[in-house]
């Protein structure tokens, strides 16, 4: 079916159809409604190549995920992509999901996906505090909306508080007596690295304790595993440890086996993002959950509201994650390796706490 037919079907001209359809605002509602409402019934679909030569939508929405050491295939992405397709599909919109090494690569992929207008708007995920993507989608004036803060400010954002769930999780640990709590962590340009460092740094000073030992990586199980070896093998060695991410705990839980220590027991850990993984590891993992979905869905109605015309310079969001205690936590051994009031404790605490007895 072409435009033309629609137009004589219609009584209009071939070009106010087109510019109906392109979502142009120059059409009165009334002519653009049944110009869709003829499209629908003659089953039209356009051509989107031409549409976007004519300089209209594409109906689509671009997310560039990043593929350096660590980063492709984090769960967290996984589950974003699996909560946002759904959504965009609802209101008519396609998901356009790409790949490019962080930095000047993954740049170059927004200036495609910009000057040859695949997309009407993009998600921009994993935020660093100064991003080279928000300034240049800014100059592109194309709509967007951030999982995370940056230092600019004045963009459409969602984020979870990490630095208050960080600093819960180190009251948790220190209300169960630890006094050395090391923190493995992401770099501290990521802005979930950085708010998660300084919710640990600012629960250790809250509570009178000097800042326990920490390490940086790319967050991923083999280098979870090697910091953690770090740590355990120096000066003062933690009895719990803090991770700004499952994956880097899933690596330290590895780590201590390695060691003959046991989880929960010996040294506790914490980690982040409530994977899959984390309740089917040896020792079910202590963590929080951001609620990706729901901030997914929050991040559209943003969207959606820019690509209606609103200015997305207002729209910010700061949500909370809920801790999902498992056995990977757990009262401070004593000075002799031995858990303080350990039949206390297996008293007090639920099921889902308890750490794993061991043969």
């Amino acid at each position: 079916m072409s435009l033309s037919k629609i137009a004589i079907s219609l009584g209009l001209s071939v070009t106010t159809v087109s510019r109906a359809l392109g979502g142009h605002g120059d059409v009165a509602v009334e002519t653009r409604r049944r110009v869709e409402e003829e499209a629908q019934r003659i089953g039209y679909r356009a051509n989107p190549i031409a549409r976007r030569l004519r300089g209209g939508r594409s109906d689509a929405v671009g997310i560039v995920l990043p593929t350096g050491p660590g980063q492709f295939g984090e769960p967290f992405f996984l589950r974003l992509i699996a909560a946002i397709g759904p959504r965009l599909a609802e209101a008519g919109l396609d998901l356009i999901v790409s790949s490019a090494r962080s930095g000047a690569e993954e740049l170059a992929l927004y200036r495609q996906f910009v000057e040859n207008r695949r997309v009407d708007a993009m998600i921009v995920a994993r935020t660093r505090l100064d991003d080279d993507r928000i300034a240049y989608l800014r100059h592109a004036r194309l709509p967007f909306v951030t999982h995370g803060r940056t230092r600019a400010g004045g963009h459409a954002s969602v984020d979870i508080d990490g630095a208050r769930a960080f600093c819960e999780a180190t009251q948790r640990l220190v209300a169960f007596g630890h006094r050395c709590i090391g923190f493995i962590g992401a770099p501290l340009d990521y802005g979930f690295g950085f708010f998660r460092e300084a919710g640990w740094r600012s629960a250790l000073a809250e509570a009178g304790l000097p800042g326990g030992p920490a390490r940086f990586a790319e967050p991923s199980e083999e280098n979870g595993h090697r910091l953690a070896h770090e740590l355990l093998a120096g000066p003062e060695r933690p009895t719990a440890l803090l991770c700004a991410t499952d994956r880097l705990a899933i690596g330290a839980l590895h780590a201590l086996g390695d060691a003959g220590l046991r989880p929960g027991y010996d040294v506790s850990v914490i980690g982040y993002d409530n994977s899959p993984v984390s309740n089917y590891a040896a020792t079910p993992l202590t963590s929080y959950d951001p609620d990706i979905e729901g901030a997914a869905g929050r991040m559209l109605d943003m969207l959606l509201a820019q690509l209606a015309g609103q200015d997305g310079a207002g729209m910010n969001e700061l949500r909370g994650a809920t801790l999902v205690p498992r056995r990977s936590d757990g009262p401070a051994p004593d000075q002799n390796g031995q858990m303080k009031s350990r039949a206390i404790s297996r008293e007090e605490r639920s099921d889902d706490e308890r750490p794993h007895d061991t043969a």
